[in-house]
């Protein structure tokens, strides 16, 4: 047969299987607690959130050297991780450089 019939079988039947069973992998948004036969939900309320980002804002209000928690020039921050790999990496680089210089594969009058 014709392999570009082929792909297009494949590729349709690929897709239909998806939607036959993506369903399956909806997600749902995330609710705060089981909902009574009054309707109100469980133990965790939309005042009881309200009520804890305040006292999370105060709290960062209060202490504004903290910060935001991520360590950017730390050695395990964003940082200090970008500027250990480019060390490590660009020492693994350079050692191939100069080792590709010299050598039995070099080529003549280069070194």
């Amino acid at each position: 047969m014709n392999s570009k019939v082929i792909l297009t079988a494949s590729l349709l039947a690929t897709v239909m299987v998806m939607g036959y069973y993506g369903e399956n992998f909806v997600a749902f948004a995330q609710y705060m607690g089981n909902v009574g036969s009054g309707g109100e939900t469980g133990s965790y309320t939309l005042e009881e959130a309200l009520e804890i980002q305040r006292r999370r804002v105060e709290a960062a209000e209060a202490n504004p050297a903290s910060g935001s928690g991520t360590p950017y020039l730390d050695a395990s921050g964003v940082f200090g991780a970008a500027i250990i790999s480019g060390a490590v990496f660009g020492g693994i680089a350079a050692a191939f450089l100069i080792r590709s210089r010299s050598g039995k594969y070099a080529a003549m009058g280069r070194g």
